[in-house]
Order: C-alpha cells, then structure tokens, then sequence
C-alpha cells in the first residue's frame, strides 16, 4: 500500500535520496550488510515480504539514515499507510471435531486385556518345572581294556622365562587436543542484524535477529563480530557477560574482535571499499 505526502510516497523519497548519493541497489545494500530484494521492496512500498512491522521499521530506519533521508517523517508515512490494516477474526477459526464416545471407551478396554494377557504369560512362565540335567555314567564297552589309572599328582610344570624384549617400551599417551575456541551468547532486546565470523574466515551467524531470541555459536580465535543495532544486544563470552561500553559507534553499530582468552575490543573500521 502507498502512502504519500505532497505527491512523493515512502519508495520515492528513498530512490530519489540514493541516488543523490550515487548508489546502485547493490552498493546501497553492501554497505547496510543487507539484500538488495529488501532494497528493492522498500523503494517499491511493497512490505509484505519484510515481515513483521518491527522489522518493516528497522529496514526503514537504517535505509534512511544511510541515503540521509528523514527517518522520523518516513515512519509517520508508514504509520498513516498501515493503520487501515485489516486485523483476523480469531473467533471464526475452525475447532476440531470431538471424538466419539466408542473411541473413547476403546482405550481403556485394549489396555486392561493387554494387561490380562502379560500376567497370564508371566505365571505360566513361574509354574514351570524347573530340572536339572544329569550326567549319565559311562560305560565301557565289552572287551575293551579299561584306561590306566591317572597318576596322584601331576609335577609342575617348568616355568618358562618371558623373552627379553630389546625394544623400549611405546608411550600410549594420546595425541593433544587444541582447545577450542571462545563461545559467544547473543541476547536481542530489539531487532538487530548479526554477522559473526572466525579466524579462517567461515561465518558461523548471518542475518537479521528479531528481539527476545538468543543464538550461541563457537569458533576458532580471534572471532569478527559486527552488531547492527548495539544498544539491543546483550553479549556473553564462555557465560560471563562482556561490556560494550566504549565500543558502540555513534550510529549505534559495533564492529568487535574477540580473542581466545575471550577478550572483546573495538576492531579497525575497514574501508568504505571492503
């Protein structure tokens, strides 16, 4: 839906701003580490595939901070846009048929005859007779000389010296295990786009995080985190809760390093080009 203020609507005020800037979609969208189809939804108005109306905002906040468009007058214009919306009928909505009264009854009745049928197997299995096999004596067959008698002790036997062995005895100890890396916890108390990754590079967390969810990830040290929305990121390492204070930038973004002793500090700013 379009909503518009003196002829120029949401997606207009925003295309017009980017390209005072001289951005394309695809720049605009790198340097907000978001995809371009958001982008490209916005400047259309079509919101529906950005979800919720928290997300819709953010999307629209940071999008007009970026291209230096009035964050304040575009959310009035997406407020006035959405305050028609239709809302469901919770009321309406279909309940399940209840069972009927013979399957109900069915249950009790299949469990007392399964009931019935293990204790008359466990008392035929109690009466039983238990017998022994008994060994039968042998006999010798006629004609044939009985066996020699055994002598009364047997002499032991010589014990036979273990060989020497020249080789050194092998170590079985097994190989060391590196440790692993810092474990981060993330809390969100607001929206905030999230992109964690570890030392060789492999991103372990990517995207936009809604508030009141948690996300815990590992890797190898040092760990690059970049949080889009400090203020609403509640950050733990190995299960002690870590301080922002000092790291959040002035548009309330940070850009953290954290090492395998789980030490957060600021990482250098890249490049606008990066």
């Amino acid at each position: 839906m379009s909503m518009q203020a003196g002829g120029v609507g949401i997606g207009a005020r925003l295309r017009a701003a980017r390209e005072r800037r001289g951005l394309t979609i695809l720049q605009a969208a790198e340097k907000l580490h978001v995809d371009a189809r958001v982008l490209e939804s916005l400047e259309a108005e079509n919101f529906e595939p950005l979800g919720a109306v928290v997300y819709v905002r953010g999307h629209l906040r940071r999008y007009a901070e970026r291209v230096g468009e009035s964050s304040a007058q575009l959310q009035e214009l997406y407020s006035a846009s959405t305050s028609g919306g239709v809302h469901p009928d919770l009321t309406r909505i279909p309940r399940a048929e209840r069972a009927p009264e013979a399957t109900r009854f069915m249950m009790p009745v299949l469990l007392v005859t399964v009931a019935i049928a293990l204790g008359g197997l466990l008392w035929w299995l109690m009466t039983l007779p238990r017998t022994r096999p008994q060994a039968l004596p042998a006999v010798a067959a006629p004609g044939t000389p009985a066996p020699p008698a055994a002598p009364a002790a047997a002499a032991p036997a010589a014990p036979v010296p273990a060989a020497a062995s020249d080789a050194p005895p092998t170590s079985s100890s097994p190989a060391p295990v590196s440790a692993p890396g810092p474990t981060l916890t993330l809390r969100f108390s607001a929206a905030s786009w999230v992109q964690v990754a570890d030392a060789h590079g492999k991103v372990l967390l990517d995207g936009l995080q809604p508030p009141g969810g948690m996300r815990s990830v590992s890797g190898a040290a040092p760990l690059r985190v970049v949080l889009g929305n400090a203020p609403g990121v509640a950050l733990e390492v190995n299960g002690r809760p870590a301080s922002l204070s000092g790291l959040v930038r002035r548009r309330g973004d940070a850009h953290l390093s954290v090492d395998a002793r789980g030490t957060v500090s600021a990482e250098p700013a890249r490049p606008a080009g990066e």
